[in-house]
């Protein structure tokens, strides 16, 4: 399908992308003959991202997979998925708790695609617990002359095929590792002081916990304690159980969120944050978020407290997660345990840009790797430092895209040399 008069924006509505056309082929036959016919290329997946990663611009074509066929082929015995570019998470998971199978991490919001997620490191929490890019065995790509490629976990690239940011190609599929199904119990506890905070022992109290904070105070308002049922569990001792269902953002409604009060459930409604039955209309809301060594977690949080009186005005809601190392080149966890510091705005870019710069001169000791599809201020120059192995994603980028058809300006200035 091809609308060149479309307008098409991302989830936030503050992106309108510029490119001349929009096509949803329902065929890969149809995405290799528009890709190879095409100068400029880029993937559009479920549109959560708040920057121009996915603009091609004027002189390019946006693509989205969404039209592909949604496979997603169980493999009981080798536990794996292999699942199609366009598929959301959502589906992805019913298809494999379906065949008594699990993800073993979920992003907040499930209603986000496969592909996007893994090309742009996104992660759910958990101090053991890699990004959502950590299972991924095997990638299959349409590349810039049409053909299609495979690289499996082991060949030569395979760590940069993973999260390239869509430079390398248009990623048709991707194969997962799974493990076996298992149910969580969800806890909401109340006001964590910042003060005496033992990070280590609060984040690694459960298979995944996450802070919430509006910053107009020291301390979270919020944590959100996700402890599977067949590992053993402790008390949770720095705060208090919430005597009502919570939203992450305050004054939302809770009926939107994932079971609370430690009612066991399927993992896949309880990782997530939200419900997979609400589905999020355009969100009046923008977002930032940066991932730092865990190690220098507890000063990078009073950094943010010492800047919280310019940080609150804007703020809705920020969220404190960790992530487990990967070996994913351009893995924003790349290398290192990080702790990720998320920062839901208001929708009010003129607002937000000059409480981003401030915060990221804050966070600039701690070296702080940006969410590449999220708000940001860090010079180019700055981010490509902080990835040791950007010499080699360059290099196979020209190997796989010599002409740089799958590139724009966004993905130009990281690709610089």
């Amino acid at each position: 399908m091809t609308d060149p008069a479309q307008t098409v924006t991302n989830w936030a509505r503050n992106i309108t992308y510029t490119a001349k056309e929009f096509h949803r082929p329902h065929s890969l036959d149809a995405l290799r003959s528009l890709v190879a016919g095409s100068a400029r290329v880029r993937v559009l997946g479920s549109g959560h991202s708040f920057n121009r990663i996915a603009d091609p611009g004027p002189d390019g074509v946006l693509v989205s997979l969404a039209g592909l066929p949604a496979v997603t082929e169980v493999d009981t015995a080798a536990r794996t998925v292999r699942v199609a570019g366009g598929v959301r998470y959502a589906e992805l998971a019913r298809a494999v708790h379906a065949h008594g199978l699990a993800l073993p991490n979920m992003a907040s919001l499930p209603h986000i695609s496969v592909a996007g997620s893994v090309a742009t490191g996104t992660h759910g929490s958990g101090v053991a617990n890699g990004s959502l890019a950590a299972p991924v065995r095997e990638v299959e790509l349409v590349l810039a002359d049409g053909s299609t490629a495979r690289i499996a976990r082991g060949e030569a690239g395979f760590e940069g095929a993973v999260t390239s940011l869509g430079a390398l190609g248009a990623v048709t599929a991707l194969t997962l590792d799974l493990e076996a199904a298992y149910d969580m119990a969800q806890t909401v506890y109340t006001e964590l002081p910042l003060a005496g905070l033992d990070f280590p022992a609060v984040s690694g109290a459960a298979y995944s916990v996450s802070l919430f904070t509006d910053w107009r105070e020291p301390g979270f308002r919020q944590v959100w304690v996700k402890r599977r049922t067949d590992r053993p569990t402790a008390e949770f001792e720095w705060a208090a159980p919430a005597t009502e269902a919570m939203h992450p953002v305050p004054g939302m409604p809770a009926g939107n969120c994932t079971q609370q009060f430690g009612v066991p459930g399927p993992w896949h409604e309880r990782l997530p944050h939200f419900r997979a039955e609400f589905t999020p209309s355009s969100g009046d809301e923008l977002q930032s978020e940066y991932l730092l060594p865990r190690t220098t977690a507890l000063d990078a949080l009073h950094a943010v407290d010492a800047v919280r009186q310019t940080v609150s005005p804007v703020l809705q809601t920020c969220e404190v997660r960790t992530i487990a190392a990967d070996p994913q080149w351009l893995s924003p966890a790349h290398g290192r345990d990080s702790v990720a510091l998320h920062f839901t705005w208001v929708d009010d870019l003129a607002a937000v840009l000059p409480v981003v710069r401030r915060l990221e001169e804050a966070l600039e000791p701690f070296g702080p790797r940006p969410h590449w599809g999220k708000v940001f201020a860090v010079p180019a120059a700055d981010v490509r430092e902080r990835y040791p192995r950007l010499g080699e994603f360059r290099a196979l980028a020209r190997e796989l895209d010599p002409d740089g058809k799958f590139t724009n300006p966004f993905v130009a200035d990281l690709l610089d040399d």
